[in-house]
Order: C-alpha cells, then sequence, then structure tokens
C-alpha cells in the first residue's frame, strides 16, 4: 500500500478510494517525485480497470494520466483558493498537448471522470468563472469523462470516434449507466445501444425512444 506523501497525492488516493476530496489551504508546486508516483499509481489503476473491459491490446498512457490527475487536483483547489491565482490559471490548467487515442482516453479518465462534479460546483459558485470555460475545452476533448454532464457534441463524427470495439462497448455501458438521453437519442449511438439490447430494451432502458434517421 502506497504510503500518502502530498496533498496532491492524498486527493488521488482518497478521490479514487472513497469519492471525496479534501481541499488544502494552498498550492504548491508538484514535485517530479510525485508526479512519478502518481504515474505508478495510475499504472496500477489502470491494470486493475483493464481486466473490466478485458483487453490486452491497450496500455496506461502515464503521461495523460498525470496531466488529468494534476488538471482534477487544481480545479479542485481551486474552487476555494482563487487569490492570486487568475494570472495562473493557464499552468495550473495546461491543455492536453499529447496523443488523443484510446489509450490516452481511458487513462486521463482515471481522474477526470470526477471533473463534472467539480465544474457543477465551479457553476453554482459563479457562472461566470474563467476556469469553466478552460475546463469544458477539456471535457470535450475527454468527454467519456464528461458522459452525463451537458457538453456540445454537436461537431463529433461518431463513426470515427467509435470505431474501436472496446472504446465503444465502454462508451456505451456508461451512457446506459448515467442514464445520458442527449447522447443515447444520437441516430448512430441510439442504433449502436438497440443493437446491443437487443429484446431486453425493456429490463436495460425501458423509457429511451428509438430513434429513426
Amino acid at each position: 500500500m502506497m504510503k500518502i506523501k502530498s496533498p496532491f497525492l492524498d486527493t488521488l488516493f482518497l478521490l479514487r478510494k472513497d469519492e471525496c476530496i479534501t481541499i488544502f489551504t494552498d498550492l504548491h508546486e508538484l514535485s517530479k517525485n510525485e508526479e512519478q508516483d502518481a504515474a505508478d499509481y495510475f499504472e496500477t489503476e489502470f491494470e486493475k480497470e483493464r481486466l473490466e473491459f478485458l483487453s490486452d491490446q491497450i496500455n496506461c498512457d502515464c503521461e495523460t494520466a498525470v496531466w488529468a490527475a494534476k488538471v482534477l487536483y487544481h480545479s479542485a483547489q481551486l474552487y476555494l483558493i482563487r487569490k492570486d491565482t487568475a494570472k495562473n490559471l493557464a499552468t495550473l490548467i495546461p491543455q492536453f498537448n499529447g496523443k488523443r487515442n484510446v489509450a490516452s482516453l481511458l487513462s486521463a479518465d482515471l481522474s477526470l471522470r470526477f471533473l463534472p462534479q467539480i465544474m457543477d460546483a465551479l457553476q453554482n459558485a459563479d457562472p461566470e468563472d474563467p476556469l469553466i470555460k478552460m475546463l469544458e475545452i477539456i471535457l470535450k476533448q475527454f468527454h467519456y469523462s464528461g458522459i452525463g454532464f451537458d457538453l456540445n457534441l454537436d461537431k463529433i463524427n461518431w463513426e470515427e470516434e467509435l470505431k474501436d470495439k472496446t472504446y465503444r462497448k465502454l462508451y456505451l455501458e456508461r451512457i446506459v449507466e448515467k442514464k445520458a438521453y442527449n447522447l443515447a437519442e444520437i441516430p448512430y449511438i441510439n442504433q449502436l445501444l438497440m443493437a446491443e439490447f437487443g429484446m431486453y430494451k425493456e429490463i436495460f432502458w425501458r423509457e429511451l425512444k428509438i430513434i429513426n434517421n
């Protein structure tokens, strides 16, 4: 069991274990050791989750996982700590510059799945907060983590987006889990869901309408 060594790691462990988050009284610069410990932790967590989606072809993108964890951690801390932070927002919440693929999407999701809750809290506190727009850009790139959250995804080519069978399976499962009607009623996704449900549609999602092109 990895020992808690920093507010950063403390936040990650607690959030993934108990879905709770700790807000510390100040922001501190993350060390290389903290980032490496986080990378090791996420690699282990990714392996656990990979057992559920039954694919040995997708490996953890540790760099992306750590980037996403930093975004999540700083977003949570910025909910309360805003003194003298405006000029540093782009440093604290850097945009993603890596390669967007199934490995990076699923690796980022280890942290970003919790981002919508933080965005809701930020929205309730101040709808004009510039941090919200920055996080929306990130969540649109990693919208698998935002399923159930209100995002404008009109420009996505869904056939291209969901061409990987493992990612497609996980995406559809989360739509059902979150009862994300805005996605489930997109014609292409609706067809995929209906094919998955088969004769058991009434059991899986009775209320979902069948959408015809």
